[in-house]
């Protein structure tokens, strides 16, 4: 899987990941969730020209899943549960967040280091240009915009309490994230959740 900067577009996505995933359940194909969504301007975006990309978007995350519980969990269980699936999806469709999940977070949760700190993104993001063409490619503001979404990723999911917080909260994996984790044998992914067992 190609690096791509999308993310600085794409972020987090919570809510529209919630109406998207209802109507990907209903079997719809993502040409009529772009319609619908457009219909009742459900993701209260000031223009159109911004839906059809971010349902686009939210729909091949959900395809990324990979996994019909994992979907029905995103569109219904509790937010805090819902965000950390939205985490996964986002994992399992681009490859910058996983790397960033796995490679960095999951190692922090691993060594019990809690750290977390401008350093330790800088780091991240200098290995990654050293390693990769297409990274070392991207314009500074990329970058910027790019370590701003994946903290707000972490803030989301209750990692971090804010864009300023230098520790990271020992949190607990979901019971059903951990269940779909597991059934789509993706058990590196579990370390990114602080689920070592």
């Amino acid at each position: 899987m190609p690096y791509n900067g999308t993310l600085t577009a794409e972020q987090f996505l919570f809510y529209e990941m919630r109406i998207v995933s209802k109507q990907y359940l209903e079997g719809k194909s993502v040409e009529d969730i772009i319609e619908y969504v457009k219909r009742d301007n459900l993701f209260q975006y000031p223009t159109e020209r911004m839906v059809t990309r971010i349902a686009r978007a939210c729909y091949k995350r959900l395809v990324a899943l990979d996994n019909e519980k994992l979907v029905y969990e995103l569109a219904n269980a509790p937010v805090e549960v819902a965000k950390q699936i939205n985490l996964y999806a986002m994992m399992r469709y681009n490859r910058l967040v996983r790397e960033f999940m796995e490679g960095l977070i999951g190692e922090k949760y691993r060594q019990q280091d809690f750290s977390y700190t401008k350093k330790d993104i800088n780091l991240f993001f200098s290995r990654l240009q050293e390693q990769n063409d297409d990274v070392a490619a991207w314009s500074e503001q990329t970058i910027i915009k790019l370590k701003q979404v994946l903290t707000k990723c972490l803030i989301e999911t209750g990692m971090l309490d804010s864009a300023r917080d230098t520790t990271l909260n020992p949190i607990f994996i979901s019971a059903e994230l951990e269940a779909g984790i597991r059934e789509n044998n993706d058990l590196t992914a579990l370390a990114a959740f602080n689920c070592f067992r």
